[in-house]
């Protein structure tokens, strides 16, 4: 047996669960003496020319010795991983440290040989790819930089696996032996070639979810009712095009069917593959169901059974079992407490979900946690009237109940590049990983609209991933920052989404406004004023207009270089020569049609045909069937109707009913192709030649050394400020009022004398600030006073500082968050940014137009330039100091936080007139490590 004296303790933090580029997973784990059997269980199973690859001779079978060196690590200088599913092992990776001349060794060296082996029924999956990310961190972690590998030339594939990882190497070719050299450092194109691998990766698994070619409900009711049997029945309904199968482990002896569908006592006795198997039993039987499917080959789970985390503690570890046994056999979850998920590819028809009216095939990509939300949604993009016309379907839906494995990143992955899917809608209770939806956001807005509701819960339950310590609305602005449109409720998250679906993004805020109600357009140019648009005078039509009115004055509007959108009115006509309404609409959809880059869009007042006709589609609702035998079940179901679908690129309009609806909708996509422009050229990061980094780095390890974590004093934080050019104005403590004489000689005066005790710091109102002291005289009348008004210097901690130019007080801070990363922040010191929360964020690091757009995106910027006569202040020195404090963070992560209070920013120049900085151990970085699943 391995002792304790030749080996470190087991590092269970390198156990991790993967999604490999098939869409399936495997669990990532050390190697243990414990594993032997596996191992020669494994090695049995590899063909002779991956074995002869691997040991670059024939090597039919593992010796003893050679079993216990393979399991027997010391998990420092010898370390072996195994990639494993259903237990067993399919791939293992293993490094020896190596010294200079190639024989083992210890640290500090600190190169090491690695090899890989995979089993060939699984090569191609991107095992080796995902072993090579978690064994570098492995390396990493215990002071290896470079790894060395030799290959024989006709492996390919194991050459690709280096050469395609993205890490700087070194190639040389000796004694008919390719020898690669890597050094482990993440570099940009690694970081490319890892992201890239999780998009493959993750946008498969769900694929396979979404689009499987069998589906099995496990689950399903002998009788009509129940949960199981109404999943069967929409499954069916919908004209799934794949195999569809119950399965009952209490069907009768005989019964060969259920309501037309092939039943089964378990899904072992299906002849066939299943992809996926839709889960509706009691918790207590999930976990039978769930290995029944995994020794079948299941794909893929969605478990619609409730009784897990949001029942409470036992339910939490219930879940936790659940996903560990399906990762166990490299099956995903949607679920548990699922609502279901809707494919309405002509391909695919699959609705597995408990609506039992699917919403119309369409081009909107729709996610929701919650099922209550997920059905109010469906329902809204599927009525036709009484709201926003329903003028395009869905591609896919996904209600992911808990959320305990398949989350919103996962389904935004899919998205990203799914050719059906051309506008996002997700509402998301909570965000377990800001850091990376940030980026999946950001990667996805840019190619198609992104348009979320966030709630302001806590994580998934269950989930064992760091929380944001990230005020909502701070989430909320770095959201929009990524391009994200951030909308406050599920009727604006439909109203924009269906703009976005069928119309094209507006160039600009000028709007066009024409109907035929003076007060209706009245009504849509203030709400115009109030989103921030730039609408022009409403053109009043008259209660007169005919159809052709309407197409003229729009097709007038479209053609003006001075509008970039177009709002129609309209009210119900009176009297029998007034037009119909499929006439208008043809009218209006005439003109738009010659303007195909500029957004339409209908207010409309009590006016049903109207919104009918503007979606140009055929009625959902239900008919009866034929008379069959069939229609005579129990659970015979009114037949759906065929929608008509507006041939691909049709111009639809949609109606909305109340013009700030309409409004609101159009101003988000405003902003979106605002953004969209804008993020085409993000800026750069400048580099500014007084920035000591190295100074700075060795000035951090000396303080650090002190402890984990601690707050600066005043000379160590203008110490480390100024080796990034940041100058904070010299403050002097006085605690006597000769100390503060001595101090204003030394300083020149006027000066000012600040009481400095944290009730009272940056608390001018208050009146612990006294200002412009002149001489001697002013300054010892003010100690006096502030001694009077708030006690003794001992309580008060007064200072003297040199009097800076007038101006406006700003505030900057910069905080490391766990889980979202490094965010800068910006806004006016006092009232402004305490009581009104008027702050504005970016992450880190931030770039020259974004520095420029942090500062002019807080409601108060007009007193930095020039408000009422005011004097415009040095806005680009403020932009430069915001610049230096981001390069400070992103350079040394062991900045964890910042604050820059006040920031006096005058005429010209700027004061940085107090400073606190904290220095602590970094937060892991979850996105430079390798991929992983969220932990169980």
């Amino acid at each position: 047996m391995q002792t304790s004296s030749d080996r470190h303790e087991y590092p269970a933090h390198w156990e991790a669960d993967v999604v490999l580029r098939d869409g399936g997973t495997a669990r990532v784990r050390p190697i243990t003496v414990d594993d032997a059997e596996r191992l020669v269980s494994f090695y049995e199973q590899v063909s002779d020319e991956s074995k002869y690859y691997r040991f670059f001779a024939p090597y039919p079978r593992l010796s003893a010795k050679d079993v216990h060196r393979f399991t027997h690590h010391d998990f420092v200088d010898r370390v072996g991983l195994a990639a494993t599913i259903g237990g067993e092992f399919i791939a293992t990776v293993r490094y020896d440290r190596i010294g200079k001349n190639g024989l083992p060794a210890s640290g500090p060296a600190d190169e090491a040989e690695v090899a890989f082996l995979v089993q060939d029924a699984h090569q191609g999956r991107g095992v080796a790819s995902a072993l090579l990310e978690h064994i570098a961190a492995v390396a990493r972690e215990r002071g290896i930089r470079r790894f060395a590998a030799e290959v024989l030339p006709a492996n390919t594939k194991m050459i690709k696996v280096f050469t395609d990882a993205g890490y700087t190497q070194k190639r040389s070719f000796e004694d008919g032996v390719v020898r690669l050299e890597l050094d482990l450092e993440p570099t940009d194109r690694s970081l490319a070639v890892q992201y890239a691998r999780e998009q493959r990766a993750e946008a498969r698994s769900v694929q396979r979810l979404l689009a499987p070619g069998s589906v099995a409900v496990v689950g399903a009711g002998r009788t009509p009712g129940g949960v199981g049997r109404g999943l069967l029945g929409n499954i069916r309904d919908a004209g799934f095009t794949g195999r569809l199968y119950a399965v009952n482990r209490a069907l009768p002896d005989g019964r060969k069917e259920l309501d037309g569908v092939p039943a089964y006592r378990s899904v072992r006795d299906i002849d066939g593959p299943v992809d996926l198997a839709v889960v509706a039993v009691p918790a207590e039987h999930v976990p039978e169901a769930v290995t029944e499917c995994g020794e079948h080959g299941v794909q893929g789970l969605v478990v619609i059974s409730a009784g897990y985390a949001e029942s409470g503690p036992e339910g939490r570890e219930r879940q936790r079992a659940l996903v560990r046994l399906a990762r166990a056999y490299g099956m995903r979850i949607i679920g548990p407490n699922a609502f279901g998920i809707i494919n309405n590819s002509p391909e695919v028809r699959l609705n597995a979900s408990l609506a039992p009216e699917p919403p119309r095939p369409g081009r909107i990509g729709l996610f929701a946690q919650s099922g209550a939300i997920g059905i109010a949604l469906l329902s809204r993009l599927h009525r036709r009237g009484g709201g926003v016309t329903g003028v395009t379907g869905v591609s896919t839906f996904v209600s992911s109940g808990n959320r305990a494995d398949v989350s919103g990143n996962d389904v935004l992955q899919y998205w990203y590049d799914d050719p059906d899917t051309d506008v996002v809608l997700m509402y998301l209770e909570s965000i377990g990983n800001p850091r990376k939806f940030t980026r999946l956001a950001r990667r996805t807005a840019a190619a198609k609209p992104l348009v979320v509701v966030q709630g302001a819960g806590s994580g998934p339950q269950g989930h064992a991933v760091r929380a944001t310590r990230l005020p909502h609305a701070t989430v909320s602005a770095l959201l929009r920052q990524a391009g994200v449109i951030r909308v406050d409720t599920i009727t604006e998250l439909v109203d924009t989404g269906l703009l976005l679906a069928r119309q094209p993004l507006p160039p600009g805020p000028r709007v066009a406004i024409l109907g035929n109600s003076e007060s209706l357009g009245v009504l849509t140019y203030d709400a115009c004023l109030s989103e921030g648009l730039r609408p022009a005078p409403p053109l009043d039509l008259t209660t007169a207009a005919t159809p052709e009115d309407f197409r003229a004055a729009l097709s007038r509007a479209l053609a003006d270089d001075t509008c970039d959108a177009v709002v129609v009115t309209a009210i119900p006509a009176i009297g029998e020569e007034s037009a119909g309404d499929a006439a208008l609409a043809e009218a209006l959809r005439s003109a738009a049609e010659r303007a195909p880059s500029k957004p339409v869009l209908v207010v409309h007042v009590e006016l049903g045909g109207l919104a009918e006709a503007l979606s140009a589609a055929m009625s959902t609702a239900p008919r009866a069937r034929a008379a069959t035998a069939d229609a005579t079940a129990p659970d015979a179901r009114p037949e759906r109707v065929p929608v008509a679908e507006p041939a691909e690129g049709t111009r639809l309009i949609p109606a909305y009913p109340a013009a700030e609806r309409a409004v609101r909708a159009l101003a988000e996509a405003v902003k979106y192709a605002q953004w969209r422009r804008e993020s085409a050229d993000p800026g750069k990061v400048p580099e500014y030649e007084d920035i000591d980094e190295k100074g700075a780095a060795r000035l951090i390890g000396g303080l650090l050394s002190r402890g984990q974590g601690l707050t600066l004093g005043t000379e160590e934080t203008c110490e480390l400020l100024g080796r990034y050019g940041i100058r904070v104005r010299r403050a002097l403590p006085a605690p006597t009022p000769e100390e503060a004489v001595a101090a204003a000689r030394a300083l020149g005066y006027p000066v000012a004398l600040k009481a400095t005790a944290p009730h009272l710091r940056h608390r001018a109102d208050l009146g612990g600030v006294r200002l412009d002291l002149a001489d001697e005289e002013q300054l010892r009348r003010a100690y006096a006073e502030l001694a009077g008004l708030f006690g003794t210097p001992e309580e008060l901690r007064p200072v003297v500082q040199g009097m800076a130019p007038r101006g406006v007080d700003t505030v900057v801070r910069a905080v490391i968050d766990p889980a979202a990363g490094a965010v800068l922040s910006f806004g006016l010191a006092g009232a402004a940014s305490q009581l009104l929360g008027d702050m504005a964020h970016r992450l880190i690091p931030v770039t020259d137009r974004e520095a420029t757009s942090l500062v002019r995106s807080i409601r108060t910027a007009p007193l930095l330039f020039g408000w009422r006569g005011s004097a415009p202040v040095d806005t680009p020195a403020l932009e430069e100091l915001l610049l230096r404090v981001s390069r400070l963070v992103d350079d040394h992560p062991e900045v964890v936080a910042v604050t820059l209070e006040p920031v006096v920013v005058a005429t010209e120049g700027l004061s940085v007139l107090g400073a606190s900085v904290r220095l602590a151990p970094p937060p892991a970085r979850d996105d430079l490590g390798p991929r992983t699943l969220p932990a169980y």
